[in-house]
């Protein structure tokens, strides 16, 4: 069984609940984002600040989106969007698409053509419908 850092993450999620940030995003932009050490199949962050870049698929509010978490590991089915970035391959985790608040985004990344953000939003409905 994978070994799990529940600890270090609380620590860290109560300094960004605390933290008051709420950058200003846009729809198809690429942030670092705290996900954390979640449970079961739930998709986790990585590293020290458990964190993973997300795909802001609709904004919701200025503190507020829809978020789908991205990985760079090959993955197949309807429940994965491919596209380019920054010229390599990104998969869309359009099942583990959340509401998430903008206080979990740390650093920009870069932003997808709208093209690329369809082919997610497609998926994303398919999936759902």
């Amino acid at each position: 069984m994978e070994e799990k850092h529940f600890h270090e993450w609380i620590d860290l999620k109560e300094k960004i609940h605390f933290s008051n940030s709420a950058p200003k995003i846009n729809e198809g932009d690429i942030w670092w984002c705290g996900f954390g050490e979640n449970v079961g199949i739930e998709i986790n962050g990585k590293s020290s600040r458990f964190s993973r870049p997300v795909l802001v698929m609709k904004k919701l509010s200025r503190q507020g989106f829809m978020g789908i978490p991205l990985t760079s590991q090959e993955k197949t089915g309807s429940w994965y969007a491919k596209f380019e970035f920054l010229g390599k391959s990104e998969y869309a985790a359009v099942c583990q698409a959340r509401v998430m608040s903008t206080s979990r985004l740390y650093s920009k990344i870069g932003r997808i053509p709208e093209s690329d953000l369809e082919i997610v939003k497609k998926a994303f409905h398919e999936l759902f419908k």
